[in-house]
This record gives C-alpha cells, sequence and structure tokens, in this order.
C-alpha cells in the first residue's frame, strides 16, 4: 500500500487543463485518468443537486473526523481523484458565463449530457469551438449524438443489454446477466481518454481542436471481441457458456475440495502436460481429445473428465502442481484477498491519500499504468462538493456578456 504524496514529480500532461462537466462513472474515468497523468482538472457539479450523484450512491461513505459519513461514497471516490470541486450551476447566466470564462484557459472539455443538452446553456461543443477553437471538446452519451437511438438515455446496463454482452455472460442454462462492474462505463472512459490524447496530439500539430462523440453502446460493441467477429463471419450469435472458453477446452473454473481454481490450457503440450500430471496420459492419445479442435468437438465429453479429475484435490495442490509442470492455473480470489495481496502490494495497486477533515486517509485503488520517466502522481484525495469553487473562480478573469460589457 502506496502512500501519496504532493511531492510527485509532474506528469506527461502537466500544463493541460481539462474542463469535467460530466458526472457519474464513464466521463469521471476519462478525467481521472488525464489528471493521474498529470493534468488540471476542474469538476464542475450542480449545487442544486448536491453535485455527481455518485456522491451519494453509498454506503459505503469515506467517514469524516467525527464519524459521521462525508458526501465521499466509494463509488464517487473510484473516479474522482485528482480533481478540484467547482460548484456552478450551469442553468444560470453567472454559472455559464464562469464556465466559459473556464473553458477559455481549458484545453479539454468532456461532458456526458444528453445529445444537445448543453446546447440551451450556450456550452455545446459547436458554440464553444466557435469561441475557442483550440478546444478538444468530448461528449459522450448512451448511443452516440447521431442514429435513430441518439435521444435515447444510456446506462451501463442498458449499454450491455443493448449492446450484447449481457447475452454473453452468465450460465449457459441461465439468464443473461451483466457483467459485476460498470465496465461499459468504465471502456468508454478509456476511449475517451485516448482520443483526447490523439486529438492533443493532431492539436500539437496543426493548431485545431476537434470534437470526440463517443457512446456507450458503440464501446460495448468493439470490445465483443472475437465474439463479436465470430457473429459476423457465421451470421449465428455464440452461446452462453458461463466461464468456459468458446475457442479453447479445457479453460474454464472448476471446483476443487476447498472452493474454485483456474485451468486455462491453451495449447496441445499443455493438454499433454495437464494430463500427465493428473494421471490421465490416454486422454493425451485419445483422437478426441489429443488437438484443441477435437477437444472443442468433444467438449461434453471431456469437461466431466476433467471436473471429476480435480473435484477432490485442494486448490493450493491443484495451482502447486500445474505451476510446476507449466500447465497456467490460478485462484479465484475475493476482493478482499487481492487486495490485501503481497503483488497488489508490489505494483503499488493500493494509494492511500490525505484528505482534509477525514477520519483516516482515504483509499483509492493505484493507476496500472508504469512509467519509467513520468510516473502517475496521486497529487489530490476525491474532493469534498465546492471545496475548490472560490480558489478556481478567483482565478479567472472576467468574461465579456453578450452586450459586450465585462462581467
Amino acid at each position: 500500500m502506496t502512500d501519496a504524496s504532493d511531492a510527485s514529480p509532474p506528469g506527461p500532461l502537466a500544463g493541460l487543463t481539462v474542463l469535467d462537466l460530466s458526472r457519474i462513472l464513464a466521463g469521471p474515468t476519462s478525467t481521472q485518468m488525464l489528471g493521474d497523468l498529470g493534468a488540471r482538472v476542474l469538476k464542475i457539479e450542480n449545487p442544486a443537486t448536491g453535485g455527481d450523484d455518485t456522491r451519494q450512491w453509498g454506503p459505503p461513505f469515506v467517514a469524516d473526523a467525527d464519524g459521521s459519513d462525508t458526501d465521499l461514497s466509494a463509488y464517487f471516490v473510484c473516479a474522482n481523484r485528482n480533481k478540484f470541486s467547482v460548484a456552478l450551476d450551469i442553468s444560470t447566466p453567472e454559472g455559464q458565463r464562469a464556465v466559459r470564462a473556464l473553458a477559455a484557459g481549458a484545453d479539454v472539455v468532456v461532458e456526458n449530457f444528453k445529445p444537445g443538452g448543453l446546447k440551451r446553456y450556450g456550452l455545446d461543443h459547436e458554440t464553444l469551438r466557435a469561441e475557442f477553437p483550440h478546444l478538444v471538446f468530448c461528449s459522450i452519451s448512451g448511443f452516440g449524438q447521431t442514429g435513430p437511438n441518439a435521444p435515447k438515455p444510456g446506462y451501463d446496463l442498458m449499454a450491455q443489454g443493448y449492446g450484447g454482452i449481457m447475452s454473453l455472460t452468465g450460465p449457459a442454462d441461465g439468464p443473461p446477466m451483466k457483467v459485476g462492474v460498470g465496465i461499459a462505463d468504465v471502456m468508454c472512459g478509456m476511449y475517451a481518454a485516448i482520443g483526447i490524447l490523439a486529438a492533443l496530439h493532431h492539436r500539437t500539430k496543426t493548431g485545431e481542436g476537434q470534437h470526440i462523440d463517443l457512446s456507450l453502446v458503440d464501446c460495448q460493441v468493439a470490445w465483443t471481441i472475437n465474439e463479436g467477429v465470430s457473429t459476423l463471419v457465421t451470421g449465428m450469435p455464440p452461446r452462453r457458456r458461463g466461464n468456459a472458453h468458446p475457442n479453447i477446452v479445457p479453460y474454464n473454473v472448476y471446483a476443487v475440495a476447498d472452493g474454485h481454481v483456474i485451468v486455462a490450457v491453451g495449447n496441445d503440450s499443455q493438454f499433454r502436460r495437464f494430463a500427465a500430471w493428473l494421471g490421465q496420459d490416454g486422454w493425451a492419445v485419445d483422437p478426441r481429445f489429443a488437438t484443441n479442435p477435437a477437444r472443442l468437438a468433444n467438449r461434453d465429453s471431456l469437461e466431466p473428465l476433467v471436473a471429476g479429475a480435480l473435484r477432490d484435490r485442494t486448490g493450493a495442490a491443484v495451482i502447486a502442481g500445474l505451476e510446476s509442470v507449466g500447465v497456467p492455473v490460478g485462484p479465484v480470489q475475493t476482493l478482499d484477498r487481492v487486495l490485501a495481496s503481497d503483488q497488489v502490494a508490489a505494483r503499488d495497486m493500493v494509494v492511500r491519500m490525505e484528505a482534509a477533515g477525514t477520519a483516516a486517509p482515504v483509499p483509492v485503488l493505484g493507476n496500472p499504468l508504469k512509467f519509467s520517466a513520468t510516473p502517475v502522481t496521486y497529487r489530490r484525495a476525491p474532493p469534498r462538493f465546492g471545496a475548490d469553487t472560490d480558489a478556481v473562480l478567483s482565478g479567472i478573469p472576467p468574461v465579456a456578456d453578450g452586450d459586450g460589457r465585462r462581467r
């Protein structure tokens, strides 16, 4: 576990300013990534609603110094470090002027309003980029800015359902099931960060900003990966297989005497070693199982044999034994064990950040990017609502109003 320090070196995006008009998860994931890389992120939060919706998505909450709940839910904390919280009501002329003033000094704007939702405030990409052509403006929505479904709202669960991943997830004989976390939101946030970095590189060469249009559903369709392409090739939807692999056997989660293990036999030589370790050398020469295509065709015959051979062994014995013969194997760990593991500690994947007024440092998950020259920095704990409003707004110049007067 690592303690964050304000003495960290500047990151690769130091000097860039991001105006974050997003909330919940996809947008905040992308802006947190940019903040981790050194950008200054100004998170605009609505005072009429108490800020980002996820501030109230608890329990659990980070405890205040007196033991009461703060507005830092664990959900909010997961995607909002390295940001300044600025309370602004963009439905008011004063709020709109303040956002335009901040946009003038920003490099990137990220928003996840419904398509057209910012136009009524004069803060949409066409309006802001006409005034500030250097801006990289990233819009995140459920279905994108175009297409028949553009006006529909988008949430992670809806994207997982519409985009097909739920049809692939869950037991073969059970109902469709979502992934255990908001993966459509998170992956959209990752695509957003990549797109923003590419647009900034383009701006470095040309001086020109641009608009990035990202859809939760588009992103989810893109990461159906092999199953999506298999469907295009065959014209047939894939079957739901639980933890089994569509193209490799055995590659599954198996019950053992004290829990479950993962066995991932990726090629025929691994299968021969796997069979030998189990004392089942005959499997490797059985024409039904000798090659992966044969094992795939005879999955229903092989899988019960593998399950039966593993069932009475302990997880530790299976893992140690298969590792000794070079067969990929591993445990199925609960998150508490994962986060307490020596591997997570060695990779600095849990970080504690000092936050004013909280009972203890705020724990966050580490960033997986490991740079040799410009490391990720953990400079600011997830902010309390509106904590930085006065400091940020006092640093911006007045903006011309519609009548030409400075305000």
